[in-house]
């Protein structure tokens, strides 16, 4: 595996947050197969996104599940949506997407240290 070290300080700059799905439907715009999410991040308001997570997921199963996030990326356009952060996973061996969670439940906003 090719070496890519971050410094402590490029880390401390990736912005993490905890935040609960509102709202996900069918993404039918772009090429791969994605679903369009709102994100609610307490204080910080929600957030738009899209994610390749069709294959392990349905978007009535995603909303209300708590995601960790990515939010100070700028926006990026995807097809006709600007996403405005990115949700993380896992990438299992058929690329699949497996969402990455909090173990329990906490506030939206909480920041990932």
């Amino acid at each position: 595996m090719e070496e890519n070290n971050l410094s402590w300080d490029d880390f401390t700059k990736v912005e993490m947050r905890i935040g609960t799905i509102i709202d996900a439907e069918v993404f039918s715009e772009v090429r791969n197969p994605a679903y369009k999410m709102t994100i609610d991040f307490g204080p910080l308001g929600t957030r738009k996104t899209s994610a390749q997570i069709t294959k392990l997921y349905t978007p009535e199963e995603v909303i209300g599940k708590q995601v960790v996030a990515v939010v100070n990326f700028p926006p990026k356009q995807i097809a006709n949506m600007m996403s405005e952060c990115l949700v993380l996973g896992g990438l299992g061996d058929d690329k699949e997407v497996i969402l990455i969670q909090p173990e329990r439940k906490v506030k939206n906003g909480t920041k990932i240290a």
